[in-house]
């Protein structure tokens, strides 16, 4: 990974943040991206090879697993990560619009030239609605993988034992799950860091659109 690149996309979703949205960028990297690279996946690393059942029939363990983990947390979390990081590029996209636009202007025009854009940043105009349109997607994208893990992970807690009865097993076979205190741990900080960036992102959209209208009346 390109820490460098990395490092100057963090910068430009701070700059053209307000301070919600910097709180919103602190809590994604810190207490998501950090803690999802330093430790929830190394918990969640032996998952598949300790996933036990008391059988030895061929093909039963693989089964039993892929009914109770359809999907792994962490790859869910991987995803959840990516789509709700990738609405803020859209400012930058669009900052970076006006930008461009602005040097062909000034080239084109010479000394006749006039700005259009004195700050591109500034959420004015379009800028506002794709910035309004990207908390309301960050929001979206949180809150479907909420739902998503209170589905799939029942109540976002892993029991110590499942009991499973699907072919080919024998019969009802007890499997057990490893580490699930751990893994209940971990995923309920997910969660609850999850809530608060949604909550973050809806106080965000609501101070620019109560500060539109303010400005609209005055």
């Amino acid at each position: 990974m390109n820490w460098g690149v990395f490092e100057g996309l963090l910068s430009g979703v701070n700059k053209y943040s307000t301070a919600f949205g910097r709180i919103w960028l602190s809590l994604v990297f810190i207490f998501r991206l950090l803690v999802y690279v330093v430790a929830a996946e190394k918990v969640w690393s032996d998952d598949h090879k300790d996933f036990d059942c008391n059988t030895r029939q061929p093909g039963c363990t693989n089964v039993c697993y892929d009914h109770f983990f359809p999907i792994s947390h962490i790859r869910l979390w991987a995803l959840q990560l990516i789509l709700v990081t990738c609405p803020s590029l859209l400012v930058i996209m669009h900052v970076a619009y006006r930008e461009a636009k602005e040097q062909r202007h000034r080239a084109a025009c010479g000394d006749n030239y006039h700005c259009s854009y004195p700050n591109p940043g500034k959420k004015r105009g379009g800028l506002w609605w794709t910035y309004l349109l990207s908390l309301i997607v960050k929001a979206g994208v949180d809150v479907v993988f909420l739902y998503i893990f209170y589905r799939l992970y029942r109540n976002y807690s892993l029991p110590r034992l499942v009991k499973c009865e699907l072919p080919p097993c024998p019969n009802v076979v007890d499997c057990f799950i490893s580490r699930p205190t751990e893994k209940t741990i971990f995923t309920l900080f997910m969660v609850v860091t999850t809530c608060i960036c949604v909550l973050l992102s809806l106080l965000e959209a609501a101070y620019l659109i109560g500060k539109r209208c303010r400005e609209c009346l005055l």
